[in-house]
């Protein structure tokens, strides 16, 4: 059970404890500083840090880690490109703008960030390593931003069964450029979004690889193979490692949405924030409500008790949602600063804050 969690906003990381079956807000570190990622300590994994990404806008992108659970911060390095050729092809400044997201496996700590670059640190963000084959690889030159300028890698999925990093096999989401999937930590990469379709191309690049808005990709801890993807178009399901994608049909209320949980225990539940369309980024009705599914996507339960029902209008972005180890413990945080909490996989919700500042990420530690 998730005695501990982590919420990433505008104005700096929070620490929350849960006490008696309440969150309190127990610290706050980088006060007033945005932060964009954070990726909790491992006990799996003694030797790694936590480690928080700051962006601080004319000051750059800036790295913390701590040693220590959060308590104490050290500066570490960022993620950095090396310099544009000056013949380089290419829409976009080879420039860091943000760390979108961070995951590691083992040691082994992965990076996405804005633009589309895959960073790896195995050294506790001692220092990077872009990933140049998908960097240099042509077909990236056909993404495109999708809510940024340009486009950005949200989601990083590894199979944590992969100890051999010769061997990780690694999934990466891109807004706007569907879905990559390396099997050999990265040497080599292949598209993997067969089956999604994105309704606002062409008919006839509909279906193509680098035009799919992906928002989301998340995988089931226990079966990894196992995937769920809220797309620009709607949710989709893979139960094949991403070889192919099946879409998720009659989806009540809205199959719009940023982001996605799967219970890491079972690949067919999984919890979705429906919003009305990318042009009006608010609940339906001004409704809020989550999303639940249990059997793969073949139905779904409207969840909204303890939710506001009325003139509500926040939007949870991308890595707003998340589920704890046990399979019931979740958070939910709003790009308006609404902080909302459940222990019973979803069928109630209470309030931990609606004063926070804007929710970039909330993270749930697995003891």
């Amino acid at each position: 059970m998730s005695a501990r969690a982590w919420v990433a906003t505008r104005k700096g990381l929070f620490e929350l404890r849960r006490q008696r079956a309440q969150w309190r807000i127990a610290s706050v570190s980088f006060l007033g500083d945005p932060v964009s990622a954070v990726l909790p300590a491992d006990p799996s994994a003694p030797g790694r840090p936590m480690i928080a990404a700051l962006n601080l806008g004319h000051f750059g992108v800036k790295c913390h880690a701590s040693d220590d659970g959060g308590r104490r911060w050290r500066e570490v390095s960022a993620p950095a490109f090396p310099a544009q050729p000056a013949d380089a092809r290419d829409d976009v400044e080879w420039k860091l703008l943000q760390v979108w997201s961070l995951a590691a496996n083992g040691d082994a700590i992965w990076a996405g960030s804005l633009p589309g670059g895959l960073f790896r640190s195995a050294d506790g963000a001692a220092s990077w390593q872009l990933c140049e084959s998908l960097w240099n690889d042509p077909r990236r030159r056909e993404w495109s931003g999708g809510g940024y300028d340009a486009p950005g890698i949200h989601s990083i999925v590894l199979d944590p069964r992969d100890r051999d990093p010769a061997r990780q096999r690694v999934l990466v989401g891109v807004s706007t450029g569907g879905a990559w999937a390396s099997r050999d930590g990265g040497t080599s990469w292949t598209p993997a979004a067969r089956g999604m379709r994105a309704d606002y191309m062409p008919p006839e690049r509909a279906f193509d690889d680098t035009a799919q808005d992906v928002h989301r990709i998340v995988a089931c801890a226990s079966r990894p193979e196992h995937l769920w993807c809220q797309h620009h178009n709607g949710i989709w399901r893979s139960t094949d490692a991403a070889t192919s994608w099946q879409q998720v049909t009659g989806v009540p209320v809205s199959d719009f949405g940023f982001t996605v949980a799967v219970d890491p225990n079972d690949p067919a539940r999984a919890w979705f924030v429906p919003a009305v369309a990318d042009q009006r980024r608010v609940p339906v009705d001004a409704a809020l409500c989550v999303l639940r599914t249990a059997d793969g996507g073949a139905t779904f339960t409207a969840l909204r008790e303890g939710l506001p029902q009325a003139h509500c209008y926040d939007l949870v972005y991308r890595h707003g949602l998340d589920v704890g180890a046990d399979g019931r413990t979740l958070l939910m945080g709003s790009t308006t600063g609404s902080l909302w909490a459940s222990d019973d996989g979803g069928e109630r919700w209470q309030a931990v804050s609606t004063s926070l500042p804007p929710i970039h990420a909330v993270v749930l530690e697995r003891s």
